[in-house]
C-alpha cells in the first residue's frame, strides 16, 4: 500500500500537472511499436528494434562514459601530480584513494548496517546510490516525476548520515594503516593525504543520487560539460597548490574535494534553473524524511552487492603495501577499472514502470516503491 507522504506526493504532482503545461519528456515506445507490428516479419522487427535500441543507449551512454572518464581522470591526475613529488608521495596517494577509503566505507556499511567489516569505501556509495537509480528509473516511467526529487533527497540524506563515521575513519587513518601493517613512513604519508579528502566523503553522498536523478531522466550531457570543465580547473589549480604554494599532498587532496563540490554545486545549479527538471524537483521536502527505512534496506542491498564485486582488487592493494617495496607496489596498482552501464539501466527500469502503468505486467503493482522495496 502506498505510505501517506508518497500519496502527498503524488497529490501535489498531479495539482501541478494541472497548473503547468511544462512535462519532462516521455519514455519513447517506439521500441514497442517496432515489436506489435505485425505488418513486418520477425527478423525485421527484430532488426529495426536492435537499430532504435542500439541508437537510443548510444545517446545515454556516450555522455555517461564521458562523465565516468573525466571523474576518474581527475582523481588520476591527482596522482600523477603526487607522482612528481617522489615515489613516496605516489604511494601514500594510491593508498589514500583505492586504500583508506576502501576500509573507511567498509566501517560505514558495518555501522550503517550492522554487517561484518568490509573492506570498501567508493564503491559502498556508488551501491547505496544505485538504489535511488532504481527508484528514480522507475518514477519516471510511472509517471510519478515528484517522487524524483524526493528519492534524491532520501538518498542525500541516508549517505550523509553514513559518511558521519567515516570522517572518523579518515581522522584516525595512521594508528588504522600501522595497525594493518604499513610501514610507518607510507601510514604518515597517507594519513596527511586523506585528511584533505575528509570534504569529499560528503561531496560523493550528494553527488551520486544527483547523477541518478539525471540520469534516470536522460539528462546526461550537462553532466559531460560539467566534468569536462571542472577537470580544466582541477588540473590548474592542483598544479598551483602543488608546485607553486608547495602544500604537498594536502595539497592535492584538498583540490581534489573542492573539485568534487563544484561538480556537485554545478550539477544542483542546473537542475534548478533548467527547465527539463521543474517537474521533477520542487524544492526540498520534509517528505523526504519519511520511509527512511525502507529506503535504506534497499540501499543496503545494492551496495553490498557491489562491495562483493569489487572485494577482491581492494584486498590487494592492501596487501600491495606490506610487500618488501611497497611504494612500487601501490605505485603499479593505481589503475582504476571503467565499467558503463548507466545506460542499460536506465533503459531497464524506464520500460518496466512504463509496462506496469500500461498493464503489461500482471500482478504487478504500478508503485515504484512496492516494486522495489526488500520484503
Amino acid at each position: 500500500m502506498e505510505t501517506i507522504a508518497e500519496a502527498e506526493v503524488n497529490q501535489t504532482m498531479s495539482e501541478s500537472k494541472e497548473q503547468s503545461t511544462s512535462t519532462p519528456e516521455p519514455v519513447s515506445s517506439a521500441l514497442e511499436d517496432v515489436l506489435s507490428d505485425t505488418s513486418l516479419s520477425y527478423v525485421q522487427r527484430l532488426q529495426r528494434a536492435t537499430t532504435i535500441e542500439l541508437n537510443t543507449l548510444f545517446k545515454l551512454a556516450a555522455p555517461a562514459i564521458v562523465v565516468y572518464l573525466l571523474n576518474n581522470v581527475t582523481s588520476m591526475a591527482t596522482q600523477i601530480f603526487c607522482g612528481h613529488l617522489g615515489n613516496l608521495e605516489l604511494a601514500a596517494a594510491s593508498l589514500g584513494n583505492n586504500g583508506i577509503q576502501i576500509f573507511a566505507y567498509g566501517v560505514m556499511v558495518t555501522l550503517s548496517l550492522s554487517l561484518s567489516l568490509s573492506l570498501t569505501f567508493v564503491d559502498v556509495y556508488l551501491g547505496m546510490g544505485s538504489a535511488v537509480e532504481t527508484l528514480c528509473g522507475q518514477a519516471y516511467g510511472a509517471h510519478k516525476y515528484g517522487m524524483l526529487g524526493i528519492y534524491l533527497q532520501r538518498s542525500a540524506i541516508l549517505l550523509m548520515a553514513t559518511g558521519i563515521p567515516v570522517t572518523l575513519i579518515y581522522i584516525f587513518s595512521k594508528p588504522l594503516l600501522l595497525l594493518l601493517g604499513e610501514s610507518s613512513e607510507i601510514a604518515s604519508a597517507a594519513s596527511i593525504f586523506v585528511y584533505g579528502l575528509i570534504p569529499q566523503i560528503f561531496a560523493y553522498a550528494a553527488n551520486f543520487p544527483i547523477q541518478k536523478f539525471l540520469q534516470a531522466q536522460s539528462i546526461v550531457t550537462p553532466s559531460a560539460i560539467i566534468s569536462a570543465a571542472t577537470l580544466v580547473f582541477h588540473l590548474i589549480v592542483t598544479w598551483l597548490v602543488v608546485y607553486r604554494l608547495g602544500w604537498g599532498l594536502l595539497g592535492a587532496s584538498l583540490v581534489l574535494s573542492l573539485s568534487w563540490w563544484i561538480v556537485v554545486v554545478a550539477q544542483f545549479v542546473y537542475i534548478l534553473m533548467s527547465s527539463r527538471c521543474k517537474e521533477t524537483w520542487s524544492g526540498f521536502s520534509l517528505l523526504a524524511f519519511s520511509g527512511l527505512w525502507d529506503f535504506l534496506k534497499l540501499s543496503a542491498a545494492s551496495g553490498v552487492m557491489l562491495c562483493l564485486e569489487t572485494w577482491y582488487y581492494q584486498i590487494i592493494v592492501l596487501i600491495a603495501g606490506l610487500l618488501e617495496d611497497a611504494e612500487i607496489a601501490l605505485d603499479s596498482l593505481s589503475i582504476w577499472d571503467l565499467e558503463a552501464l548507466s545506460s542499460t539501466n536506465v533503459r531497464c527500469v524506464n520500460s518496466l514502470a512504463r509496462c506496469m502503468v500500461d498493464g503489461m505486467l500482471d500482478g504487478m503493482s504500478s508503485d515504484p516503491i512496492q516494486s522495489t522495496n526488500p520484503s
